[in-house]
């Protein structure tokens, strides 16, 4: 019997040390065969290669996506543009990264481990974990969601052109952040990825 309880003990144990190791982690996804980071950071060691020249379409990779393009068209362009430069420049890159302001670079894994393979940890804005383009490594719900249109557009913008990706998102945020708690609910993170539709999502214990 006592053998039984500290079975059981041992097993809740390493079931949450499990799940408390995969916070904040996700899987990130790829595009034209090249991995893309978007306010999320490498679990594997890298080296920058080169700046994806960007100019100002940068700063409107989600605002100007939602009406017309999705986020993952948007990072298309830009990880064929990337793809461009590096056979300009006879280069050669593993992945795009996205992480803050308004700049993106191509970058070459050293020594990647194949348990790391294209995992990540998210940034998270006023405490919530941010999901661009890439699944959370633990379970979920979605709580709630917007679509793209003008109201979402407007939601993100605020009207300000050229918000950086952080700005725009953090707005995103506040928007579905104050919706959840109409219905008494808080959200642990913000899912968006194909498509035009992003989600307020709640991890399952």
């Amino acid at each position: 019997m006592k053998k039984t309880i500290l079975t059981l003990v041992m097993m809740a144990f390493w079931s949450l040390s499990f799940s408390q190791s995969k916070k904040g982690l996700a899987r990130v996804n790829k595009i034209d065969g090249i991995e893309v980071y978007f306010m999320n950071e490498p679990l594997n060691d890298y080296d920058v290669v080169f700046d994806v020249g960007t100019g100002l379409k940068a700063s409107s990779l989600l605002t100007g996506g939602l009406v017309n393009e999705g986020v993952s068209e948007k990072a298309g362009q830009f990880v064929r543009k990337a793809i461009k430069e590096a056979k300009d420049e006879k280069y050669e890159f593993d992945a795009i990264i996205y992480s803050s302001g308004k700049k993106i670079v191509a970058v070459k894994f050293k020594k990647p481990k194949a348990d790391l393979k294209m995992l990540a940890r998210v940034q998270k804005i006023e405490g919530v974990e941010i999901y661009i383009l890439s699944d959370p490594l633990l379970d979920y719900e979605v709580l709630n969601s917007k679509k793209g249109g003008f109201k979402m557009k407007s939601a993100l913008t605020g009207g300000l052109v050229n918000n950086s990706i952080e700005e725009d998102v953090s707005q995103f945020v506040k928007k579905l952040v104050k919706d959840a708690e109409k219905d008494k609910e808080e959200i642990d993170g913000i899912v968006y990825g194909a498509g035009k539709t992003a989600g307020g999502i709640k991890f399952k214990k």
